[in-house]
C-alpha cells in the first residue's frame, strides 16, 4: 500500500505508478508484437527474418497477453468512471474533501480502522482483574463488622472483619511483582516471609541465606570464617542477581544486603518491605543463637545497635516499613504487611494507569 499523509499526494503517487506501469506495458507490447511477427528473436532481441517455431510463437503470445495485463495498471473501477487508486490513507489524516478515498473497514462496522487494519486493544486490560483494596470495600466485610466499618469511614477494623483473606487479593494486584524483605538479623524476615507466601497462595518463598548454604555446602558462620564478610557479601550479591530474575516470589534477604549499592538495582525491581524491630526485642529472640557471626562479641546488644545505626538510612529507602512490636508474632506481622501493601498499591499505581486516567480525564481517547 501507498501511505501518504494526504489523499492528494496519494493520488499523485498512484498516477505516477500507473504511468510507469503503462510505460512498461507498452514497451513489452511492442517487443512482443515485433517478436511475434518474426522481426525480433525472443532470446537475443536481435533482428532476424528466420522462421519462428510453434514453441517460440506460443511464448510470444504469452508475453503479449502479459503486456496487455500490465497496460491495464493497478486500478479499480469507480462509479464516477474515473479509476481510483487503491492507496491506503489513515482515516484520521483524510480531510472532508477526500472522503471518497477508500479505507479499510471491519465487516459490520461503520467506522474506519487505524493504520494496520486493526483496532487497538490495551494489553493491560487483559491482566487487570479489577481487584481493589479490600480494607476500603464494605462488600468484603462480615455482617457483624459492617456497622463498625461504616462508622469508621468504610474501612475494616482488622482481619477478623474480612469475608476474604486480604492476602488472596494481593497477588492479582501485584501482577507478578516480587516482594523483598529486608531488616536486621533476627527481625523475622524468614518467618514472616514464609507466612506471607503461604497465605497469598500464588507466590513462592525464597530465602537467600538458605540458598547460599545449599549452593556452597557450607553454613553461614563457616563462610564468614573462610572468606570473611566481604566474601559472603559477594556470594550474597550473586544469589540476589539470580533470584531477582524470577517473578511471583517472596524473598527474604540477609541483614546486610542493603549495604551494597548494586544490590538495590535488583531489590527495586520489586517492592521492598522493611521489618523494623528494636534491638532489645531482637536480642531476646536470638539469645544463645551461634549462627550470627557478626554478633559474636562481648556486648551483642551494643554491636546490634551499631549495625542498625549504620544501616538504618539504607533500610529507610524501602517502599514499605512495618514496625514489629515485641508482642507481635509472624501472623500478626504478616497481617500488617498485607494492609500496608494494599495501601501502598493505592498510593502508587502503575505509571500507565496514571497516564490512562489523566488522558480520560481530559477527554482524550487512550489509544490515540
Amino acid at each position: 500500500f501507498l501511505r501518504r499523509p494526504f489523499a492528494r499526494e496519494s493520488r499523485e503517487a498512484s498516477c505516477r505508478l500507473k504511468c510507469h506501469s503503462l510505460y512498461i506495458g507498452i514497451d513489452c507490447f511492442v517487443r512482443s508484437f515485433v517478436s511475434y511477427r518474426g522481426l525480433l528473436h525472443p532470446s537475443t532481441h536481435s533482428l532476424e527474418t528466420r522462421h519462428q517455431t510453434p514453441s517460440h510463437k506460443m511464448s510470444n503470445l504469452s508475453a503479449l497477453l502479459s503486456a496487455l495485463l500490465l497496460c491495464a495498471g493497478p486500478t479499480l473501477p469507480s462509479s464516477t468512471g474515473v479509476r481510483t487508486a487503491t492507496a491506503f490513507v489513515p482515516p484520521s489524516l483524510v480531510g472532508p474533501s477526500a472522503s471518497s478515498s477508500p479505507t479499510l473497514v471491519r465487516p459490520g462496522s461503520n467506522s474506519g480502522l487505524a493504520a494496520g487494519g486493526f483496532e487497538w486493544e490495551d494489553p493491560a486490560d487483559q491482566f487487570d482483574q479489577g481487584v481493589e483494596n479490600p480494607y476500603k470495600k464494605s462488600e468484603v466485610l462480615k455482617a457483624e463488622g459492617g456497622a463498625d466499618a461504616d462508622a469508621e469511614g468504610g474501612e475494616a477494623g482488622g482481619e477478623e472483619d474480612m469475608k476474604v483473606d486480604p492476602a488472596r487479593l494481593l497477588g492479582p494486584r501485584l501482577q507478578g511483582t516480587n516482594l523483598y524483605f529486608v531488616g536486621m538479623m533476627g527481625s523475622g524476615k524468614s518467618a514472616v516471609g514464609d507466612v506471607v507466601a503461604r497465605r497469598m497462595g500464588t507466590y513462592n518463598y525464597l530465602d537467600t541465606d538458605t540458598i547460599i548454604e545449599q549452593a556452597t555446602k557450607m553454613s553461614i558462620p563457616d563462610i564468614f570464617e573462610a572468606e570473611g564478610e566481604d566474601g559472603f557479601r559477594d556470594v550474597e550479591a550473586q544469589v540476589l542477581d539470580t533470584v531477582h530474575a524470577y517473578v511471583r516470589c517472596v524473598i527474604s534477604t540477609g541483614g546486610g544486603v542493603v549495604t551494597r549499592i548494586q544490590n538495590w538495582s535488583k531489590l527495586q525491581t520489586g517492592i521492598v518491605v522493611w521489618l523494623d524491630v528494636d534491638p532489645e526485642v531482637i536480642i531476646k529472640r536470638i539469645e544463645g543463637d551461634t549462627n550470627r557471626p557478626l554478633l559474636q562479641a562481648d556486648d551483642p546488644l551494643q554491636k546490634l545497635k551499631d549495625l542498625l545505626e549504620d544501616r538504618k538510612e539504607k533500610y529507610a529507602q524501602a517502599d514499605v516499613r512495618i514496625e514489629v512490636g515485641e508482642d507481635m508474632d509472624a501472623d500478626a506481622a504478616a497481617d500488617a504487611v498485607f494492609r500496608s501493601l494494599h495501601d501502598f498499591l493505592d498510593d502508587n499505581p502503575p505509571a500507565y494507569l496514571k497516564a490512562k486516567a489523566k488522558a480520560q480525564a481530559e477527554g482524550l481517547d487512550w489509544v490515540q
